[in-house]
C-alpha cells in the first residue's frame, strides 16, 4: 500500500520508543503539559496542536505539522523550540475528557484516515497523567 495524501489534524503528539501517542482533547484541558510531562520522562515531540497523519502499510503515520514543527507551547513560558522526529507510527489515541470513565475493560476503537487506532479518555484532573498514558500505551497500545 503506498501512502495516502497527508492530512493534518489537530492534536498534540509524541512518541515513546518509537510508537506515536495522539493527544486530543478541548482546548485547555493540558495536551501540550502532557505532552512536556512524557517529553521530561524521554518520550519525543512529533508535532504540538497540530500534525500530518497518512496510512501506510496498514498503519496511521505521525509526522510534525511544518508550521509548528519542532514547537511547543509551555504555558506562562511561551512557544518554545524542542527537537522533534520526522516521523513516528501511530499506536495510541488519548482523549483528555471530564467524561473519562473510572475503568475499562478494554481500549475503544477509532478510525482515523481508515486506521484502526486503540482509543482510550483520561480525565485530565487527576495526575499522574504521563504515568497513564505510558500504562495505556504498555497496555492497549498498538505494536511498533
Amino acid at each position: 500500500m503506498s501512502l495516502s495524501e497527508p492530512f493534518a489534524r489537530q492534536a498534540t503528539c509524541i512518541a515513546i520508543k518509537g510508537r506515536a501517542v495522539l493527544i486530543e482533547g478541548a482546548s485547555k484541558t493540558g495536551k501540550s503539559s502532557l505532552a512536556l510531562s512524557l517529553i521530561d520522562r524521554g518520550a519525543e515531540l512529533v508535532g504540538d496542536d497540530g500534525v500530518l497523519l497518512n496510512a501506510s502499510a496498514g498503519r496511521l503515520l505521525a509526522q510534525p505539522h511544518p508550521n509548528t514543527r519542532g514547537l511547543i507551547e509551555v504555558r506562562n513560558l511561551g512557544i518554545l523550540r524542542f527537537p522533534c522526529l520526522d516521523e513516528a507510527p501511530v499506536a495510541l489515541m488519548v482523549t483528555l475528557s471530564d467524561d473519562a470513565p473510572r475503568f475499562i475493560e478494554a481500549a475503544a476503537r477509532i478510525e482515523v484516515g481508515g486506521i484502526a487506532l486503540p482509543s482510550i479518555h483520561i480525565w485530565p484532573h487527576a495526575g499522574p497523567l504521563a504515568l497513564k498514558v505510558e500504562l495505556a500505551l504498555l497496555h492497549y497500545g498498538l505494536s511498533a
